[in-house]
């Protein structure tokens, strides 16, 4: 049977959440990689398929979607949702795991010790985040515009015209949700990389 709690007494998780193309796993590679011994990852659950050099473990858990409805009956999420067709989803055991010394750095090397754990999860999943016990610090990270953001993921050259637009919806809900129920959090508009990463360490160390 999954966990059904969460120790209380580990340090504030930190929640990096942004729409796609805001620069957030380049954000976290950087905090880890000047902080090796600070934090460990919550390894999300998905039920999409992997990418070209996605690991299993490392990058996400990948499941199938008659396991992680399984995991959701028995109440095994911090936080779940459905994006893009496919279910996304932080387990308490991944959260546990990093607070006692078990979990993951960002790379799927092994962090031990008790590390500060940091997610990195959709709007839906904060919305769920913010009721659990875990009283989480929330960052947002967001793009200088919606026009700019654009350009980032056509900039990309992998992603379908389709995959595009469903991502700018998304992401103007997301901004929207930001200057809304965000607006008591922080919120880095990421414009150039090095500053943003500047302000993300100087508020991610001011309390620990």
């Amino acid at each position: 049977m999954a966990p059904t709690n969460v120790p209380t007494d580990a340090p504030r998780p930190i929640v990096l959440s942004g729409p796609s193309g805001t620069g957030k796993s380049t954000l976290i590679k950087r905090l880890f990689a000047k902080h090796p011994d600070l934090f460990g990852f919550s390894v999300s659950h998905t039920t999409r398929k992997p990418r070209p050099g996605e690991e299993n473990g490392v990058h996400y858990h990948f499941t199938t979607p008659e396991e992680f409805e399984k995991m959701i009956a028995e109440n095994a999420f911090v936080e779940h949702a459905k994006f893009g067709g496919n279910y996304y989803g932080s387990s308490k055991q991944a959260v546990q795991d990093v607070a006692e010394g078990r979990g993951k750095s960002i790379d799927g090397t092994p962090a031990v010790g008790k590390r500060i754990c940091i997610f990195d999860i959709e709007m839906e999943g904060v919305k769920q985040v913010r009721k659990s016990p875990l009283n989480p610090r929330i960052c947002f990270i967001q793009p200088p515009s919606i026009e700019i953001l654009e350009q980032r993921l056509r900039g990309r050259g992998d992603t379908s015209e389709d995959a595009i637009q469903k991502r700018l919806a998304q992401a103007k809900k997301e901004m929207e949700y930001c200057q809304t129920e965000g607006k008591n959090d922080k919120v880095i508009i990421n414009d150039d990389l090095d500053v943003a990463f500047q302000e993300l360490d100087e508020w991610v160390m001011q309390d620990i």
